[in-house]
């Protein structure tokens, strides 16, 4: 029997033992570990842990933040897919763990569609291309003229499948060359491009405006197809780049045995957490829109993604890792 056929076997078992608690009114009967396979401090992280108090009042029992970082979120995931099937390890896949992956990581040690339940959607939000404040590109035209007039190629840091197609493909477009130079996490990308010995690099709204308004930074475009309403200022990509679009988005998911009934009472509890109206303000001055979704919705989402995203990685000319 192969390793896949057992581990579906077991989850198979452990979820029938997992229905009866449910049923009887006991899920969840012990803390939620709410895995974010990202570094503290990166976009992952940051809202999963507005999310987590809210989540811990609406099921009565604590959701507790496990960052396992590593491996563009391979690491972290495929723990959370080997997790007991019974509603109490939930997931955030991503545009990178959920998606990108598929593609730019070879023999990836979990299915996002096969080995998680989808719980919902969570929330989207935009990527901000920026520069050291010491840079010669004042705005986007100008980092490509840099890029072009430059004897030696640029460069620009990723932290995540994500951030990395980002600037590929911003690269592609615009016809230059530029190096990718991988680093652990959102958070150590950018703390080099502050420190001037990377070009640039895309990261999320909430860690890069801090460091913007201190003028640590130059913000020289947004990935929204819209300027972004907490910084109406920066210009979008595609105002440069009209065919740009790229979209950051986030959902939970638990493995694939738990059982229905738990992942519909985790979906229930989601998007009624995602409606306060409190929590979208918070959310939204950090540049998140929640959103809302069935689990059915999610897992579509998800599939067309992985599709989407694997054929702008294959035209970047993303080579499988």
């Amino acid at each position: 029997m192969s390793s896949l056929n057992r581990r579906a076997l077991l989850g198979a078992g452990a979820g029938l033992f997992a229905t009866p608690a449910f049923a009887q009114g006991r899920w969840p009967d012990r803390p939620i570990r709410l895995v974010v396979a990202f570094p503290a401090g990166s976009v992952t992280d940051t809202l999963m842990r507005h999310l987590a108090e809210p989540l811990t009042r609406e099921l009565g029992q604590p959701v507790i933040v496990d960052n396992r970082p590593g491996g563009n979120g391979v690491v972290g995931t495929e723990s959370a897919a080997r997790a007991a099937p019974d509603g109490h390890t939930w997931c955030v896949l991503s545009v990178t763990n959920g998606a990108l992956n598929t593609y730019t990581v070879r023999r990836l040690a979990y299915d996002p569609l096969r080995d998680f339940a989808p719980i919902g959607f969570i929330a989207e939000t935009a990527y901000l291309l920026v520069v050291p404040a010491s840079s010669p590109a004042q705005d986007l035209r100008g980092l490509i003229d840099h890029a072009k007039a430059s004897p030696t190629p640029l460069t620009f840091s990723h932290g995540n499948s994500s951030a990395l197609i980002a600037s590929a493909t911003l690269a592609r477009m615009a016809g230059v060359e530029m190096t990718g130079v991988p680093y652990r996490g959102g958070p150590e990308a950018l703390t080099d491009v502050i420190a001037g010995r990377i070009d640039s690099t895309f990261t999320d709204f909430a860690a890069a405006m801090p460091q913007v308004r201190e003028g640590k930074i130059r913000a020289i475009a947004v990935t929204s197809p819209r300027p972004f309403a907490l910084a109406p200022e920066i210009p979008t990509v595609a105002s440069v780049l009209p065919e740009f679009t790229f979209d950051v988005w986030f959902g939970l998911g638990v493995p694939a045995a738990t059982p229905a009934p738990v992942v519909a009472r985790a979906n229930e509890a989601l998007n009624k957490v995602l409606r306060d109206e409190e929590l979208k303000t918070r959310l939204a001055r950090l540049g998140y829109t929640p959103r809302g979704s069935t689990p059915q919705e999610f897992h579509d989402f998800l599939r067309n993604q992985i599709t989407v995203l694997s054929s702008r990685a294959r035209e970047a000319g993303l080579e499988q890792q």
